[in-house]
C-alpha cells in the first residue's frame, strides 16, 4: 500500500499543482505562487505547515518501506482501501473545484489582483472546495499509510488550511468583494455546508 501511496500523491500532485499551475503560467505569463512574502506572516505560516506537510506525504509511505510500525487500531485492509477510496475522491473533487473556479484559480492570494468571485458549481456548497477536498486527499493518504508520520501530515495540514482561509483569504476577499462576499460567507459553509457560516 506504501508504493500506491506513493504513485498517488505524485499524481496529486501532477494533477493538482503541476498541470493547473502550467495552464496559470500560460494564460497570464505570472507564477502562481506569492512572492516576498514576510517571514512570520499568517501567509508565510501557513506555506511552511503546507510544505511540511507535503515533505510528510511522501516521508510516510517511505517510512512504512522502512519498516516503520503503523498504528495499530488504524492498520486494518478495509482501513486502507477506505484511505484509497478517499484519496480518488480527493484529486476528483480537486480537479472539479479547480476548473468551477476557471480564470479566478490562484495558488495564493495575490493583493494586486481582482477576481471574479466564484459562487458557482461546488461554490455553492461550501466556500472553499479545493481545500475541502485536499483535506480529504490527506486524510486518504494517512489512513493508506497509518503511521505517526501520516498523522502529523494531517494535522499541519489542516492548520495550515485554517490559517490560509481565516487569516489570508477570507480578510482578502471581504475587502475586494465587500457585501457579495459577506452575503455569499453568511450562506455557505466554510469547508462543510451549514458550517462556518459568518454570523452563524
Amino acid at each position: 500500500m506504501a508504493v500506491l501511496a506513493l504513485v498517488l500523491t505524485v499524481t496529486w500532485l501532477v494533477l493538482v499543482a503541476g498541470i493547473r499551475s502550467y495552464i496559470y503560467v500560460r494564460r497570464t505569463g505570472r507564477v502562481p505562487l506569492a512572492r516576498g512574502i514576510r517571514r512570520g506572516s499568517p501567509e508565510w505560516w501557513a506555506r511552511m505547515l503546507a510544505s511540511v506537510g507535503l515533505v510528510l506525504a511522501v516521508a510516510s509511505p517511505l517510512a512504512e518501506l522502512a519498516g516503520v510500525p503503523p498504528i495499530s487500531f488504524l492498520d486494518g485492509q478495509p482501513v486502507r482501501l477506505a484511505g484509497v477510496a478517499l484519496v480518488l475522491l480527493g484529486v476528483a473533487g480537486s480537479v472539479a473545484s479547480q476548473i468551477a473556479m476557471g480564470a479566478s484559480w490562484r495558488a495564493d492570494v495575490d493583493p494586486d489582483v481582482r477576481t471574479e468571485l466564484v459562487t458557482t458549481g461546488p461554490f455553492r456548497l461550501v466556500r472553499n472546495p479545493v481545500l475541502t477536498a485536499t483535506a480529504t486527499t490527506i486524510v486518504g493518504l494517512a489512513l493508506m499509510v497509518p503511521n505517526v508520520l501520516g498523522v502529523v501530515m494531517v494535522v499541519l495540514s489542516v492548520v495550515s488550511m485554517q490559517i490560509q482561509v481565516r487569516l489570508v483569504e477570507e480578510p482578502y476577499l471581504e475587502r475586494i468583494h465587500g457585501d457579495a462576499y459577506r452575503d455569499y460567507a453568511r450562506r455557505t459553509g466554510r469547508f462543510l455546508p451549514g458550517i462556518g457560516r459568518f454570523g452563524a
